[in-house]
């Protein structure tokens, strides 16, 4: 165990709405959801004015609809979501050799490696400070919340304390006095099922949690997970800070705030990994031939489903599709806690059109009916106009998108509306991986 405060945990607030906002000015200090906008879309970030609200992640699109029908409903962009990720991972790698990227918004970052005369408060809370500056002047105006403890639990912890923007050390020492008054959610691993037994015995803060025998907490949670939690409640957690190494698996999964039983939500849920997944595999130039889902019933059983293809993709479509299909072996009746969805058997190359019956989500349509013709235009989606410039879909539907002219650099654009066929609106290209 640590006994000065060395490990960061950086947290980029509200990251795909923040960035939306960052780019559409006429979104700034509005209400902005990012998901999936159809009738089986799920919330993948919502802003802090849509959360006041009630909205939050993984929440079916259409109940935040009903919280918030007045915020702007965007699709993703995960092009600009990886350039703004590469731009803070790079500032964190600057600061330390050992960073340990947990997705495109987080990451912790071992300062006991890093170049600094000493690793006393004062000295790590003035990096925290310098590092949230940085963030927000390379990335053009967005905001990180930064914990800094003795270890990736409690740093995690500290960092969501003071959201958005704050700055949290927690001295070595203090970490119980910290951690006891809190409920016990706070640690990992106890979800909605996890904490109503706790409530049966008795158990409602990390203090209380303190309080019990690891004997107990085995014959409550059973082995592993009683044992965990008993550590945990005293603040002891050595897991290192692991750089990147050789990667053997490609993997995203979420543990949600309450079980899940809807299964067209879980399938969303699954389908918004993929595309997480698939796009970390092409920024590092790799495929892969096996998918696996990872999932964790309300009783805190894990169960994982897998299937191999003949030869690497890097397909999101391809992943989702096979992932909602091993979704369907599991009995998921009884709540779902956490869902997770990997590739591995990673390669550096990919034959796609071994993959045609399986196809994209989106499949490009054929010659020669002229790509603009038969696009779907998705709102949030970036386009080009040939006279007026570029802007952003504010929505489409029968045949007619309309755009707002706007960018970063700009102010407040106009509006206009086009025919979705009309040969001056195109796509702008596509940035390079």
């Amino acid at each position: 165990m640590r006994r000065t405060a060395s490990v960061l945990h950086l947290d980029l607030d509200a990251f795909f709405a923040a960035v939306e906002q960052r780019d559409k000015p006429s979104l700034r200090g509005k209400p902005v959801v990012v998901g999936g906008v159809g009738a089986r879309g799920v919330v993948a970030t919502a802003s802090y004015e849509a959360r006041r609200y009630g909205v939050r992640s993984a929440m079916p699109t259409r109940e935040a609809r009903a919280r918030c029908p007045h915020a702007a409903f965007l699709t993703g962009r995960f092009h600009a979501y990886r350039e703004a990720s590469d731009l803070v991972m790079g500032l964190l790698r600057e600061v330390s050799p050992l960073v340990e990227p947990l997705s495109l918004d987080e990451a912790f970052v071992d300062l006991a490696s890093a170049d600094l005369p000493d690793l006393q408060v004062p000295t790590v809370t003035a990096l925290g400070r310098d590092l949230q500056q940085r963030v927000t002047e390379v990335t053009g105006g967005l905001t990180a919340s930064v914990g800094i403890g003795t270890s990736k639990f409690i740093a995690k912890v500290a960092s969501d304390l003071d959201k958005p923007h704050g700055l949290v050390v927690v001295p070595g020492g203090t970490e119980r006095d910290l951690l006891r008054p809190m409920h016990v959610t706070v640690i990992p691993g106890v979800g909605p099922a996890t904490a109503e037994r706790l409530r049966r015995a008795g158990i409602h803060t990390v203090a209380d949690l303190e309080a019990v025998s690891v004997e107990e907490l085995v014959r409550l949670l059973g082995r592993a997970h009683g044992q965990g939690l008993f550590a945990l409640a005293r603040a002891e957690d050595d897991r290192p800070v692991v750089a990147e190494r050789e990667t053997k698996s490609v993997s995203v999964e979420g543990t949600y705030d309450t079980d899940l039983t809807d299964r067209s939500l879980m399938e969303g849920l699954l389908g918004r990994q993929a595309t997480e997944v698939a796009t970390r595999l092409r920024r590092s130039g790799l495929s892969g031939r096996t998918v696996t889902i990872k999932v964790r019933l309300h009783d805190f059983t894990t169960v994982s489903r897998s299937t191999t293809l003949p030869s690497p993709t890097d397909s999101a479509g391809t992943v989702a599709r096979l992932a909602r299909g091993l979704l369907a072996e599991v009995d998921t009746s009884g709540g779902v806690r956490l869902l997770g969805v990997g590739v591995s058997g990673l390669a550096d190359w990919v034959q796609e059109d071994l993959f045609g019956e399986i196809g994209e989500e989106e499949p490009a349509p054929p010659e020669p009916v002229p790509r603009q013709a038969a696009r779907v235009f998705s709102p949030g989606m970036d386009v080009l106009h040939a006279d007026l410039g570029p802007g952003w879909v504010w929505g489409s539907g029968r045949g007619v998108v309309t755009v707002r002219f706007e960018t970063r650099q700009t102010g407040v654009g106009p509006v206009r509306s086009f025919r979705a066929d009309d040969p001056a609106l195109s796509l702008p290209p596509r940035p390079e991986r």
